[in-house]
């Protein structure tokens, strides 16, 4: 009846009810550092925002394709994203394993964008 290979009707609901509020977040994030909400919209363009948001050159950008270092600038980026919100060590291990329940608190709770946590050195 079923063939191998093929999500379920539920597992389908369940990816798009994640992928909604995901970028329900981000969209609310980007508004809140006073970016368009809706360059969470568009692939690529939504990490040079991210980078601009957290005060890091767009390079980082490059650094995420390359294997081992992309995980250590993830991490980096997640926490300079905690500390732009005013935000600690605890907030960055929230936003990293479970993502879906610290990202919707950091764009709709009472968390005030603080500035960029790493200023780009001119």
């Amino acid at each position: 009846m079923f063939e191998e290979g093929y999500f379920s009707s539920n597992e389908v609901i369940f990816i798009v009810v994640v992928s909604v509020i995901y970028l329900a977040a981000i969209w609310r994030i980007f508004e809140k550092a006073g970016k368009p909400g809706w360059a969470a919209l568009i692939p690529f363009y939504n990490c040079f925002v991210l980078l601009e948001i957290i005060g890091k050159p767009y390079w980082w950008f490059f650094m995420m394709f390359i294997p081992v270092v992309n995980i250590i600038f993830a991490v980096w980026i997640f926490n300079m994203l905690s500390k732009s919100f005013g935000q600690g060590e605890g907030f960055t291990l929230g936003l990293i394993l479970l993502s879906i329940i610290f990202y919707p608190m950091l764009a709709f709770g009472n968390y005030e964008y603080q500035g960029p946590a790493g200023e780009v050195k001119r």
